[in-house]
This record gives C-alpha cells, sequence and structure tokens, in this order.
C-alpha cells in the first residue's frame, strides 16, 4: 500500500496521486500559494481517493470557504467504504469542524493522535494559536498546547513543520531563546514555510528585536505571493513593528496594500482582527486614523461575522463597532456573546465601549478585570498586546503614569521603553 511523507497509509493505487498529494500537504502545513489547486490536483488525478477530498476540504476550511469545504468532507465521506480506519478517522474529525464542532473534534483528535501521532494533518489543527486548543477559550490554554505539541515531539523528530510549531507553543510560554533555535532548524530544513516565518516574527518581537525583525520579514516577504493564505498577517506584522519604530508611512502603506478589506486575499478571521488591531494601536501610538477607516472594518465585521461566535473574532468586532460609532452591532456582541470565553467578550466589547465614549475609568475595572487570564480570548501575546495598552491609556487619561509604567514593566517588560502608547 503507498504512504505519505509521514509513512501513514493512503488509499489510492496511483502513485502519481500519492506525489500530488504529498505536494498538496506540505503546501498546506507551509501556507504555501495555490494549496486548494494542489489537492483540486489529487481529485482529479484520483477521484476516487477519499483523502484528496478531504485535504481540499481542510484547505476551503481554512481560507474561510466553509461551503466548499462541507462539500469536499461530503464527498469523502461517500467514498470512504475500504479505507484505512485511519483515514476514515482523519476524514470524520475534518467533517466534525467543517460542522462547527469543535469540542468534539478536539477529542476526536486526542484519540485519533493516540494511535496516528504522525497523521499531521490532523495534529495540525490543534498544534497552533488559531487552533482547537488556541481557540477553546478555556483556562490554561498556552501551557495544553505546549504539552500537546510536546507529546508529539518522538514522532516527528527533525521535521520542519512539527518543529515551526513546537517553536511557537515555546514562544507562547516565554521560552524565548529554546524557541529560537528550534525555529532556527525548521527554516533550515524548509526556508519556505510562511508558518515558520510567522514563528520567527514572533520570536523577534518576544525578544524586542524590532529592526532586525522587520528586516527578516519584508526580505522573506519577497518571494511570497500575495495570495498565499499568511500574506496579510504577516504584512500585518511588518506594519505593527513600522508603527513601534515611528515609521507611519511605511505602516499605512503596508495596511493598504496588504492588511485591510479589499487589499489582501487572507482568510476573513485575519482581515478583521489585523486592521482592527493596527488602527487601534496607531491610534494609542498618536496617530490619527480616520473615521471612514473604522467604518469600513465595522461593516466588514458586520457582513462577514454577523453573529457572535468566536470570542478572538468577536473582541476584535466590539472594538471596530465601538470605534465607529455602531452602537446597535456593539449591543449585539455585548448582549449575546458566544462560548467558553462569552463572559471576557462581553466585558472587553463594554470596555471599548467605554473608551469610545471616554469613560476612561469604567474601561479600566472591565479590562483589569480580564487581565487575570486574557488567553482564554485566543490569539498570541503580540495580538493581546491590544488589551495590554487599551488598558494603559486608560491609566494615562486618568493621569495614573505611574502606575501604568509599572503596569507595562510587570506584564511586557520586553516593551518598556517602546513607544507603544502616547504619553507614556
Amino acid at each position: 500500500m503507498l504512504t505519505d511523507r509521514y509513512d501513514n497509509a493512503i488509499s489510492t493505487s496511483s502513485a502519481t496521486a500519492r506525489d500530488l498529494y504529498v505536494t498538496a500537504v506540505d503546501k498546506l502545513l507551509e501556507g504555501a500559494p495555490h494549496m486548494i489547486e494542489a489537492f483540486e490536483a489529487v481529485a482529479a488525478e484520483d477521484p476516487d481517493f477519499a483523502l484528496g477530498h478531504a485535504g481540499l476540504g481542510r484547505a476551503h476550511h481554512v481560507t474561510g470557504n466553509v461551503p466548499a469545504a462541507r462539500a469536499a468532507l461530503e464527498k469523502a465521506r461517500k467514498l470512504s467504504a475500504g479505507i484505512t480506519e485511519r483515514e476514515a478517522g482523519h476524514i470524520n474529525i475534518f467533517d466534525l469542524l467543517v460542522r462547527g464542532k469543535s469540542p468534539e473534534g478536539y477529542g476526536a483528535v486526542v484519540d485519533h493522535l493516540a494511535g496516528n501521532p504522525r497523521d499531521a494533518m490532523v495534529a495540525q489543527t490543534s498544534s497552533s494559536i488559531f487552533g482547537l486548543i488556541g481557540f477553546s477559550g478555556l483556562p490554561g490554554r498556552e501551557a495544553e498546547m505546549l504539552a500537546f505539541t510536546s507529546s508529539l515531539r518522538p514522532d516527528y523528530g527533525d521535521d520542519w513543520w512539527f518543529l515551526s510549531q513546537y517553536a511557537f507553543s515555546l514562544c507562547e510560554t516565554g521560552q524565548v531563546d529554546k524557541a529560537s533555535s528550534v525555529i532556527d532548524r525548521s527554516m533550515a530544513i524548509n526556508p519556505r514555510n510562511s508558518h515558520g516565518a510567522h514563528v520567527r516574527s514572533h520570536i523577534y518581537y518576544e525578544a524586542g528585536e524590532t529592526e532586525i525583525g522587520v528586516s527578516y520579514l519584508e526580505d522573506w516577504l519577497k518571494d511570497y505571493d500575495r495570495s498565499a493564505i499568511m500574506h496579510g498577517h504577516l504584512s500585518w506584522h511588518v506594519a505593527l513593528w513600522a508603527l513601534q519604530m515611528g515609521d507611519t508611512e511605511r505602516m499605512w502603506e503596508k495596511v493598504e496594500a496588504g492588511v485591510k478589506p479589499g487589499a489582501t486575499l487572507g482568510p476573513p478571521i485575519n482581515v478583521l482582527t489585523d486592521t482592527a488591531s493596527i488602527l487601534y494601536r496607531a491610534e494609542l501610538a498618536g496617530e490619527t486614523v480616520p473615521i471612514e477607516k473604522w467604518r469600513e472594518v465595522s461593516d466588514y465585521a458586520s457582513r462577514m461575522f454577523p453573529n457572535p461566535g468566536l470570542s478572538f473574532i468577536d473582541y476584535h468586532a466590539a472594538l471596530a463597532h465601538a470605534m465607529a460609532g455602531d452602537g446597535d452591532a456593539l449591543s449585539k456582541i455585548i448582549s449575546n456573546p458566544k462560548g467558553p470565553a462569552a463572559d471576557l467578550v462581553r466585558e472587553v466589547a463594554e470596555a471599548f465601549g467605554a473608551i469610545a465614549g471616554q469613560n476612561w475609568l469604567k474601561a479600566e475595572r472591565l479590562l483589569t478585570h480580564c487581565m487575570a487570564d486574557d488567553a482564554r480570548l485566543g490569539g498570541s501575546r503580540a495580538q493581546r498586546d491590544l488589551l495590554e495598552f487599551s488598558l494603559l491609556e486608560c491609566l494615562l487619561k486618568q493621569g495614573k503614569t505611574e502606575e501604568a509604567r509599572r503596569l507595562l514593566a510587570i506584564r511586557r517588560p520586553v516593551l518598556v521603553g517602546a513607544d507603544v502608547v502616547q504619553g507614556l
């Protein structure tokens, strides 16, 4: 029986389909351009190969096209007669995810990997910040993600994809030096892994290496197709560093060309969260943001995510609505938050509404309460700095300058001295 790159048996008799499948899986794992077309080529070569259709469904899912993902997974299920138990479990997991059954999906992932640890496509669902652990909304998710990736180390060795995921979990738990050595090994094996470049950028951010980071990422992006899944988010990283360096012209150039709605081809979740984040961090740093820009992202949030459901999306949507002055859209999130982190979503949304109304004390109290476990809201430490800096602004607006400085020194010491909030 033929096997994939991770030595998993696959139910196709076509060596060509197998080779195309290996290439397609690698494209998905590295966030390469044309990964959907790569899985379409697998399905065209062997229309009866169930995993080819399952991979296509997963590729559509991670890029935000849920209807196409469901159709491809339905095709895979219809072709599942006679496939291996591992392949059937693989397909079932992706089917659960496209149907929005994340808790059940994570349980199935854990059970599946116990017997099939080298099913990388399945492991990938839970190994990153935007995975099932990262978006669980549960306490301790950073430690859980490190435990998850650590448990897979004996089975992956020096695999470039695994090393990049392991490095990110190390970085997010504060082990920056160790993360740096691990990501260097990963990128030496596959320097065009966009998720690896992303992790390397986070490590530079956490180490306070702003100029090195922006130089590295600008150079890496030169050969990365803007249609690829990570292009918009990596552009956000460059824009963020440019803002931190005081180069607002460069920041706006990146936002207009590769971050905001209509400028990027990235997944909607990144378009919304990255745009809202960079606009507000620009305001915090003292940059004037035209109201039209806030209305654009607020309208995008209402169109693409009309109903609350995922905390990371919802609190960025709340920010956009508050800054755009859309009280109705903001009230919808406050009154009807969803998911295991709904309690924090409500408080953060109320805080942004208070900030928009310049009620700094109310916003301070709400944000302070959230800081005890803001990781439940989702996103990386770098992304959650939005909340940290919002609280700093509330303190500064009330004249609590020394308290703001102490807070930054305790919670984000690497950013002490950086001009992240005007007046700090």
